[in-house]
């Protein structure tokens, strides 16, 4: 917060544009972006190096050190709310900035920790507040920077969870053989401090009307214009009255003795004249011209008070049917979203593929949602499927579903190795569009889509945190990993019928009219009989028709 008196610096002031840039600064947002997925998700799910390294030291289970990702990914995802109401409170970048410092620290803290127990905390509760406060804010300026290039330049900048996965993984890994796991948490805890410069430059964005530049226009046409230059004219004849040129004496006109225009110079007077108009018409150029720079200023000025006295946190959102559709869609989405990663290698191997071989899958993974990330982004911008974008990714979803199930068939490595590059590829889809596509008017639009997102993750948190014990009790009931492929499967289904009436319920096509007449009663309201007002000239005074009241009355009758 900037002294009385002082001014904020420009680099870290707010950016002011007509309408969004679709780069400029976005792009430094982008890669800002970019690191904050290496240092979020990607070192979340690279996590898993470490686990044999905490299960020798405490002799703990499996099972009870991976609570320590689960706990963590919960925190993340519950306290979504809270990042919106902080983010809308305080801003993009102080939050942001908090939630690197939070990260680092419980990072760095987790080197130091001596059981399991204590990890819960460091880690899953202290990291797992700072990746919930980094996470949303990021993915959400960045949708306010971008909206033709939204949905390309948000997959490109979410591949650093995947280059995560593929390059940091494996150079921890190198590093932990050297230093030992505790140190080398340290250093992971010390580079994820470069949130916080990553959160300074997240310069806030305001949209100025267009109003004030076609204001501006019409002034200066208005100018311009002919009668503009016969007032000049008149005021220039005034000017010229008044100095003195003749004077009236008992009805004769007589040559005045003060020295006017045309006696300065040898027939410059009209030449000074249309200096003077020249000059005149500048000024007032000039002037209407600070005027509308100073309106807009307001203008700018009073958005900002706006965004300020914005609510906290909008729960009005959960009256629109297409959110609650869409959050039920992530839901059940999510339970297809952990069973590869932490079964793929054990089925593998009941399959009768070796282990060593067995590891392959996971990079298999890795490289395919990358590509799958750059595929959707191209894919999404392309002006063809501007308003299908839902259907684009309900087909993602259904591919998905069938590859699921197409893990439990499969008997060999091949067969294996090929469904865990679909299934990589249309993870990387669906990874870095459900959460954007939030913006999009066919679910919430960008207005809402900060307290839009924080609701949307604290929905399919439970899902997260449910999703790896189902599985496991599934398993251990069956005694067959792929039963837990199969629960996936079923899981993408159900999202899918729910994502595919989002956009019937936005029309209001699965809602009933509450107000079917309300037109007809409000029209008969302003039709106004003539008798009603007889020899009168009020008969033809039409009464204001209030727009806005119209445009609420029309969304009222499409709430379910």
């Amino acid at each position: 917060m900037a002294l009385p008196g002082l001014k904020a610096p420009r680099c870290l002031g707010p950016n002011v544009y007509a309408e969004a840039p679709d780069g400029g600064w976005g792009w430094v947002v982008a890669g800002s972006f970019f690191l904050v997925e290496v240092f979020t998700y990607g070192t979340i799910k690279s996590f898993g190096i470490f686990f044999k390294d905490l299960m020798e030291e405490f002799g703990e289970s499996n099972s009870r050190v991976s609570w320590i990702v689960s706990i963590c990914v919960f925190v993340m995802t519950f306290n979504g709310p809270l990042s919106s109401v902080m983010t809308n409170r305080l801003g993009f970048q102080i939050v942001v900035m908090l939630g690197g410092l939070l990260i680092s620290l419980g990072t760095i803290a987790t080197s130091f920790t001596t059981s399991v127990n204590q990890m819960y905390i460091t880690y899953g509760l202290v990291a797992g507040l700072g990746y919930c406060l980094t996470f949303l804010p990021t993915v959400t300026i960045l949708s306010h920077y971008f909206k033709q290039r939204r949905s390309l330049v948000t997959a490109v900048a979410s591949t650093g969870e995947s280059l995560s996965m593929f390059a940091l993984a494996p150079a921890f890994s190198a590093l932990k053989l050297q230093l030992g796991w505790r140190h080398t948490l340290a250093v992971v805890g010390a580079l994820q401090s470069t949130i916080i410069i990553c959160g300074a430059l997240l310069r806030p964005i305001v949209i100025q009307p267009k109003v004030n530049s076609r204001k501006c226009s019409k002034e200066l046409e208005t100018l311009s214009s002919p009668n503009n230059e016969e007032k000049m004219d008149s005021s220039a004849v005034d000017c010229s009255e008044k100095t003195g040129e003749y004077e009236t004496v008992n009805g004769s006109a007589i040559r005045s003795e003060t020295p006017t225009l045309r006696e300065t110079a040898d027939g410059t007077t009209e030449e000074n004249g249309l200096l003077e108009k020249a000059a005149l018409m500048t000024n007032e150029k000039h002037a209407v011209t600070e005027a509308v720079e100073i309106e807009s200023l307001h203008d700018a000025e009073k958005q900002v008070k706006e965004k300020k006295n914005f609510k906290l946190l909008d729960f009005s959102i959960l009256r629109e049917t297409s959110f609650i559709l869409y959050s039920l869609f992530g839901l059940f989405a999510t339970l297809g979203f952990f069973a590869p990663q932490l079964y793929i290698i054990e089925l593998s191997v009941s399959r009768g593929v070796e282990r060593d071989r067995a590891t392959y899958m996971l990079s298999i993974m890795a490289v395919a949602e990358i590509l799958g990330r750059f595929s959707i982004g191209w894919i999404l911008n392309r002006r063809q499927l501007q308003t299908r974008k839902l259907l684009v990714l309900l087909a993602c979803v259904l591919v998905m579903m069938v590859d699921l199930v197409g893990f439990t068939l499969v008997t060999e490595f091949y067969g294996l190795a090929v469904c865990c590059g679909v299934y990589g590829f249309f993870m990387g889809t669906l990874a870095c569009t459900h959460i954007p596509l939030l913006a999009e008017d066919d679910v919430v639009g960008i207005e809402r889509m900060s307290s839009a997102a924080g609701v949307y993750v604290f929905i399919h948190s439970f899902a997260g945190l449910a999703g790896p014990p189902l599985g496991g009790v599934l398993v251990d009931v069956t005694h067959n990993y792929g039963s837990a492929f199969y629960s996936c499967a079923a899981g993408m289904a159900v999202s899918a019928l729910f994502l595919g009436l989002v956009k019937p319920a936005k029309k209001g096509f699965l809602c009933k009219k509450k107000a079917g007449n309300t037109h007809d009663v409000q029209a008969a309201d302003i039709e106004t009989p003539s008798e009603n007002f007889p020899d009168s000239a009020e008969k033809h005074v039409k009464p204001e028709v209030n727009t806005e009241q119209l445009e609420t009355t029309e969304k009222e009758t499409a709430v379910c």
